[in-house]
């Protein structure tokens, strides 16, 4: 039963704090409205400083913290990938360049060969 009420609790404290990281992401975009007579510098830097506060509010919630953890999650399974050296960029655009110039020709050939078909009769 405590479980049920501890959820039920957590629950009602999530959606106050999306509540609070909704509002504050409002307040942003009036206030960046509201001043847009100030300097663009000063209402990047109060956006940035709002967007920041949003983001560790949201991380205090179950979805922010899976959120999260599937991002550090992400980022380690990026570190894991072997890419491809530049060499084998630069021949793997090269081929796929040639096939595609080599299908816009093949479509330029047969177009220009059923119009002179076409015509000739």
């Amino acid at each position: 039963m405590s479980t049920n009420t501890e959820a039920s609790r957590s629950g009602a404290l999530d959606v106050v704090l999306w509540l609070l990281v909704g509002g504050l992401v409002g307040a942003a975009v009036y206030g960046n409205w509201y001043f847009q007579d100030q300097p663009l510098l000063y209402r990047v830097g109060a956006i940035l400083v709002a967007a920041v506060v949003a983001v560790l509010i949201a991380v205090q919630t179950h979805t922010g913290r899976t959120t999260w953890s599937l991002m550090k999650d992400a980022r380690s399974e990026i570190r894991r990938v072997v890419w491809p050296t530049r060499t084998e960029t630069t021949q793997t655009t090269l081929v796929v360049l040639v096939l595609v110039f080599a299908l816009i020709l093949w479509m330029l050939d047969s177009g220009l060969s059923w119009l002179v078909s076409m015509l000739i009769g």
